[in-house]
């Protein structure tokens, strides 16, 4: 998204994206302005992060994409949060240091900030459960055919 567009999003709190690293039970959340500058740094367990997001105005929220951020994606947009999702191997660039949590909402912060920046379409819950089971009924198949 470009800078022109973040502009747009400037409310009175200031921040303009709010950007989630999404772990096993902390999420970390970096609050950023225009020029992408950090305003906040937050380690959040889920309810907390669920409570904190509905309590923030409409902004745009980055993510990268796992199958956890189709479901966050899917709650932020009720919220009417505009979620955009990053494929993982879009942000590995832009990893500063270590492999972190912390680093890796960090770099999410940059990547979301390129005006050319790819993003992954958020999926359904119906879209999520088919890509489940299309591998089982695959690997089903594939042993039924090797008995055979």
């Amino acid at each position: 998204m470009s800078t022109d567009k973040l502009k747009e999003r400037e409310w009175v709190g200031g921040v303009a994206a709010i950007e989630v690293d999404l772990a096993q039970d902390e999420f970390h959340v970096h609050g950023v302005v225009v020029d992408g500058s950090v305003v906040y740094r937050k380690k959040l367990t889920r309810p907390q992060f669920a409570r904190f997001m509905a309590d923030q105005p409409q902004c745009l929220v980055a993510m990268e994409a796992c199958a956890s951020a189709h479901h966050w994606a899917r709650e932020m947009s009720r919220h009417g949060h505009e979620v955009r999702l990053i494929a993982p191997h879009y942000v590995k660039p832009f990893l500063k240091r270590q492999k972190n949590d912390a680093a890796d909402a960090e770099a999410i912060v940059e990547a979301a900030l390129r005006p050319t920046m790819r993003f992954v379409e958020q999926k359904t819950a119906d879209q999520q459960a088919r890509a489940v089971a299309f591998p089982l009924i695959g690997h089903r198949t594939g042993n039924r055919a090797t008995e055979l």
